[in-house]
Parts: structure tokens; C-alpha cells; sequence
């Protein structure tokens, strides 16, 4: 199927729904042995599922398409004035979210409105509605606002990423003044380690690569949101692969064991975690120190750029994987941490006092 831009929705997502028929129905498609029993799929009972879609059924798909596609809102973020991230996000922000309830509850990424003072909801014909955040995650990357005025849209049910399929057609949407629609697919699912102190488990990577993915919405072929975009990267086939750009979109199957917790209490449990203040890469089996935050623990406890952590705590480490699941195995997040650095040809040990990363982030006055 080719993969491309859609200039016609409508008819966009009706070829899709008959892809994902066809797609579903190919695989599905029982075939009668000799006996009269269920047997393995001849090629004949493949072609018929694929050649003959039932036209209610794509016309079923395609609604459920447009219900999903309807559900994606554009965001649009002020910082506060004193805000850290205005250095590395900017103070002005556009990007994509999903109504996933019925209250207005949007869900979005969370650099989106890290440290928002204003947050708008985009809706088609440039209306505007006013929203609260409502969660930030460190944890996850998700982010939720609540609109501040009725939505008249449905809100987009969750699917499960777990369940999807390398070959099943994707579809990638963005919302606001400049929303737009493509196909992906799924070019791998894999554990993914930011340089910003960040690590998800089964992230999603796509391809082709969009550029207006902060907060997009991947749905799968039913309708269902499985992924909130959040990167465009350069190796959406792995590591070890031949170089292709793509997303990698967070999954909604982390969303789920949380929601409550985010909405009851700003974040989930796994965000209140030791907090560094580094920016690292992985470079010849070490993870190095590249980029320092501002008046952070790490600048302050004289870690330098350059640096190869080698140790946590006495333990080794020689990926961002291992690093940060090492310093957050200690649930209590301000305390003595014990760093290991080759510089040059010695090894030093720092201690930084680790602080809890929620602490930090500027409020809008009186929040």
C-alpha cells in the first residue's frame, strides 16, 4: 500500500478502512479442506477476501476513520516567564492532542505544556478553547489538559499498541490550523532512552517520518488511539539497522495503568525520581556526558562535559538503559549519589545530591 499525504480525507480514509478490510480479511479468511474442515488459507480464499471487501464494512471503517480523526485537536502552549524549558522548548509552543474523554480531557505530549501558563485547544476553523493542564508525566512523556468549555467532538477510544501488527496500515493525524492526515506503519517496537534523563519501555517507531508530530495521534485500522507522537528520529529500524527516518510515538498501553493517578494527582508515582541534571549519549560502550543543565545537581557536584559515567552507585553501567534504571532503582528521589567518571585516563568518584525533577518546574503564579 503506498504510504502518502491525504489531500481528500474522506476518501483517504476510505481507501484505508478497505486496505485494513482487505488486510484483515486476508488473514482471517478461513479455508474449507477436503474433509469440509478448517484448513490453512489457500491462495485462492486470500485473493477473494482481498478482491471483494464487503462495501458496508468499509463504510463502517471509514466512519469509525473519520469519529477518530474528528477526535484530534491542535494545542497551542505559553510557558511561564521563569520557565527552564523555555531554553531548549522555546516559550511559544504548537503541537496535537486526542479527546480521550468525555469531559474534555485531551491528552497530548508533555513537553507541549511543561511549565504552561496558557493552554489552548484548537479546533477546526481556528476556534479556540481555553484549558487547564491537568498532568504533566515525566515518567511516560504523556501530558493532559482539560478543556474549559464543551468540545462538540467524540472522544477517540484507546486501543492496545501491544497488538499491533507490522503490517498493519496506521494512521497518523495531526490537529490544529495545519492538521494534517498519512499513512505509517510500524517499523519496530523496542525500549527507548533519551539523552534527557528519559526511558520508556515498547516504544512505538513509524515510517514515513512526519514533522508535525508533537502530539499526534496514532490510530490503528479500527479507529482506536495506540500512540501520542513525540520524535522524529533517524533510526526508526533499530540500532543495528540500516539508517530511516520516523517517529517514535509513546504507547497508550503505559497510559492506562495511570490515568487515574495522573488525574488525581498531577503525575504518576514513577515521575518523583532522582533527578541529575544530564544530558548524556552512548559512545563506544560508555554513557558521556554531553550537555549540562543550568545550576543542576551534576553542574553543581563539578560533573563535566566530556565525562564517562562508568558507575551508579557502585554499579556499572555502559548504556543510558542501565544508567537510569540504576539511579531510579532507589525509590527515594533526593539523595547522595555515587558517580563514577573516567576523565581522561583516571577515575573519579562524585557525589551528587539527586533532587526530584517535579520540584524544579515553574507553576503559573497562584498554581
Amino acid at each position: 500500500m503506498k504510504l502518502a499525504n491525504a489531500r481528500h480525507p474522506l476518501r483517504f480514509l476510505a481507501a484505508l478502512a478497505a486496505a485494513a478490510f482487505a488486510l484483515h480479511g486476508a488473514v482471517a479468511a478461513p479455508a474449507v479442506g477436503v474433509a469440509g474442515g478448517r484448513g490453512a488459507a489457500t491462495p485462492e480464499s486470500t485473493r477473494v477476501a482481498t478482491e471483494q471487501p464487503d462495501p458496508a464494512q468499509i463504510e463502517a471503517g471509514k466512519q469509525k476513520l473519520a469519529r477518530a480523526h474528528a477526535a484530534v485537536v491542535g494545542i497551542e502552549a505559553t510557558a511561564v516567564e521563569d520557565a527552564r524549558s523555555v531554553a531548549t522548548l522555546g516559550k511559544s509552543r504548537q503541537g496535537s492532542g486526542v479527546l480521550i474523554g468525555d469531559d474534555g480531557l485531551v491528552l497530548t505530549i508533555g513537553y507541549l505544556i511543561l511549565e504552561a501558563e496558557r493552554v489552548d485547544v484548537v479546533l477546526s476553523g481556528s476556534r479556540r478553547v481555553p484549558a487547564r493542564v491537568v498532568a504533566y508525566d515525566l515518567a511516560t512523556g504523556f501530558g493532559l489538559v482539560q478543556a474549559l468549555a464543551p468540545l462538540p467532538i467524540q472522544a477517540a477510544p484507546l486501543g492496545i499498541s501491544e497488538r499491533i501488527g507490522s503490517e498493519e496500515p496506521l494512521l497518523v493525524a495531526s490537529g490544529g490550523d495545519q492538521g494534517d492526515l498519512s499513512l505509517a506503519r510500524m517499523v519496530s517496537r523496542r525500549a527507548f532512552s533519551g539523552y534527557w534523563e528519559y526511558h520508556i519501555e515498547g516504544a512505538l517507531f513509524t515510517a514515513p517520518a512526519r514533522t508535525d508530530h508533537s502530539g499526534a495521534a496514532l490510530f490503528n485500522s479500527d479507529g482506536e488511539l495506540v500512540g501520542i507522537g513525540s520524535l522524529i528520529v533517524s533510526d526508526a529500524l533499530g540500532r543495528d539497522a540500516p539508517s530511516v527516518r520516523g517517529n517514535m510515538f509513546v504507547p497508550v498501553d503505559l497510559l492506562k495503568p495511570i490515568l487515574g493517578e495522573m488525574r488525581s494527582s498531577g503525575a504518576s508515582r514513577h515521575s518523583r525520581r532522582a533527578w541529575l541534571g544530564l544530558n548524556c549519549v552512548e559512545y563506544q560502550g560508555a554513557v558521556r556526558v554531553i550537555r549540562l543543565q543550568p545550576d543542576s545537581p551534576a553542574e553543581e557536584a563539578g560533573v563535566r562535559p566530556g565525562d564517562a559515567i562508568v558507575a551508579v552507585d557502585g554499579k556499572p553501567v555502559a548504556d543510558l538503559a542501565t544508567f537510569y534504571k540504576t539511579l531510579w532503582s532507589n525509590e527515594q528521589p533526593e539523595r547522595d549519589v555515587a558517580l563514577d567518571i573516567r576523565r581522561g585516563a583516571e577515575i573519579v568518584r562524585l557525589q551528587v545530591h539527586a533532587i526530584d525533577r517535579m520540584k524544579t518546574l515553574s507553576r503559573p503564579q497562584g498554581v
